[in-house]
């Protein structure tokens, strides 16, 4: 046992390699994608054979962690708020199946959508799947409840929902480790067909089952340490979930006047809840995301109290709370801050210099000049800088493989040519099965799989795209005579804009693959094979 300095992320990893994890499994995305960075790296992971690889979605790796859960096995499976979304089916069916050796998800929200196309807030999720769910308010917390979690998961006999904000996930602060604990052995359940084949008979069993199972949740929520509450004189009473706990003892650094209901772990403690009420005669509540205790405590506590937050402009409806704006909630005056000097400018994100995107975009640009009806539907990655100058070469961004789909709508619309641009490891994780409706519906678009053998957007992770992305769109059914590789140089540039101008005019599915490594993976190579 010692105390360390760790990020969010770092606090969870290693609380996970405490607690006795077998496996790791998650796609990378911000702010999560630490995590498991963490634990591939750890010398202490690998002397247990940790494992640590990455997945091809958030999908495949809530499944496969499932699967080791199974075996008996502790499993850990991270992903970014949206990502959930991918992971969705699984995890809403893992609610009903339950699971043997203890299971942690965890869900990296992005309040103020930092690297992120939206701002959803996953403890809808776990209201809507009927799990608990942990939210830590310190790095400490973060630890503890990893740490301790897997005891309450298997004990429970279902997974742990833990949520945290980008804050969490990337500040730091000192952290008490515990113990090294022992892996579980392999064991599977006597039962385990009861549990894990949901055909309706057993899933409406075992719904019944995770009703019964609310009230052992609600119990474990008003007796556990994560849930607080601290006697104040004045009338108005606030709640304070996770972060934004550690943001109102920073408004307060000599101890609370109001009522404090501190509240890090769900189903909402309905006991302290009335005791914060008995207490007060309104309500603020401070949540990092969307309403949603807010939203709950208008019709759960059966009484006239005034609940402010963000729902009555008290706090802002969007964005991510931070100190500064729980102060102004309170009616504290403003904080004192040193003002950013005139000299300092906002400088928007850019394609890395020597980035192959930029020869793609350049050439992909310079053609459709020629059609004025062009559109061209991109996907989420690097490559969507194409969007800003000095390119503005793309018209959407929606989510993981939206390009592929989007542009086979829009070219059964009328539009032409329609162009997708996806990069190789959004093309794996979302892209291959819109590229089987192109191919069995024939649709007249031009796919672009910009490849730079990585996951380059969350720092260069493995790509599961690697050397395979010619045999899976083959595999697919792609006409091999219109599946071509170019190569994004400028030097190859008119032989670049003549295979783009060839494919835009054949009258069916074309697939470019523009390939070139990574500029930065490749000088990190570079600089380590000179160590």
């Amino acid at each position: 046992m010692k105390k360390q300095l760790f990020l969010g992320d770092e606090a969870i990893a290693q609380a996970a390699i405490d607690a006795g994890l077998s496996g790791v499994y998650s796609y990378p995305g911000t702010p999560s994608t630490e995590i498991t960075e963490y634990i591939q790296h750890s010398q202490t992971a690998k002397e247990r054979g940790i494992y640590s690889r990455w997945c091809s979605n958030e999908k495949t790796a809530l499944e496969t962690a499932l699967g080791m859960s199974y075996a008996g096995k502790r499993t850990l499976s991270c992903m970014k708020h949206v990502g959930l979304n991918v992971a969705a089916d699984a995890f809403m069916n893992i609610a009903l199946s339950g699971i043997n050796g203890g299971m942690i998800i965890v869900t990296a929200d992005d309040p103020s959508m930092h690297s992120s196309q939206n701002e959803q807030d996953n403890r809808m999720y776990g209201n809507f799947a009927m799990l608990p769910v942990f939210e830590p308010s310190n790095q400490q917390e973060a630890y503890d409840m990893v740490y301790e979690g897997y005891e309450w998961s298997e004990k429970w006999g279902y997974p742990i929902l833990l949520r945290i904000t980008t804050r969490m996930a990337h500040s730091r602060a000192g952290v008490q480790t515990g113990v090294l604990k022992p892996q579980n052995a392999v064991h599977t359940e006597d039962d385990a067909r009861q549990k894990y084949v949901l055909l309706p008979a057993i899933a409406r069993n075992r719904f019944k089952i995770l009703l019964e199972k609310q009230a052992e949740f609600l119990h474990a929520s008003e007796t556990s340490k994560y849930n607080q509450f601290f006697s104040g004189s004045h009338k108005t009473g606030i709640v304070a979930c996770g972060i934004a706990f550690n943001y109102l003892q920073e408004n307060f650094p000599d101890g609370f006047e109001n009522p404090v209901l501190k509240i890090s772990q769900y189903p909402l403690p309905k006991k302290q809840l009335f005791q914060l009420t008995e207490s007060c005669e309104e309500i603020l509540v401070l949540e990092d995301g969307f309403p949603v205790v807010e939203e709950q405590l208008k019709g759960y506590l059966g009484v006239g109290l005034k609940i402010h937050g963000r729902l009555d402009g008290t706090l802002p409806r969007d964005g991510e709370l931070t100190p500064d704006t729980v102060r102004k909630a309170l009616g504290l005056k403003p904080a004192v801050h040193y003002s950013v000097p005139e000299i300092v400018v906002a400088r928007p994100p850019a394609l890395c210099a020597g980035c192959g995107h930029r020869d793609v975009y350049e050439a992909l640009n310079e053609v459709l000049k020629e059609y004025s009806t062009a559109k061209v539907f991109s996907d989420i990655g690097c490559y969507t800088l194409g969007a800003l100058p000095p390119f503005r070469a793309i018209d959407s961004c929606i989510d993981m493989g939206a390009s592929i789909t989007m542009a086979k709508g829009a070219s059964e619309a009328g539009i032409f040519p329609s162009v997708a641009v996806i990069g190789d490891s959004t093309f794996t994780h979302s892209g291959m099965t819109g590229l089987l409706d192109c191919v069995n519906a024939n649709a007249n678009v031009l796919i672009i799989i910009s490849d730079n053998e990585t996951t380059g957007m969350t720092g260069g992770q493995n790509s599961a795209a690697t050397g395979r992305i010619h045999a899976i769109c083959k595999g697919i059914g792609v006409n091999p005579e219109h599946l071509r590789e170019i190569v994004p140089l400028k030097k190859n540039m008119e032989e670049m804009k003549n295979i783009i101008r060839e494919e835009i005019e054949y009258q069916g599915v074309s697939v470019i693959v523009p390939c070139r490594e990574c500029i930065q993976t490749h000088a990190r190579k570079v600089k380590q094979s000179k160590k």
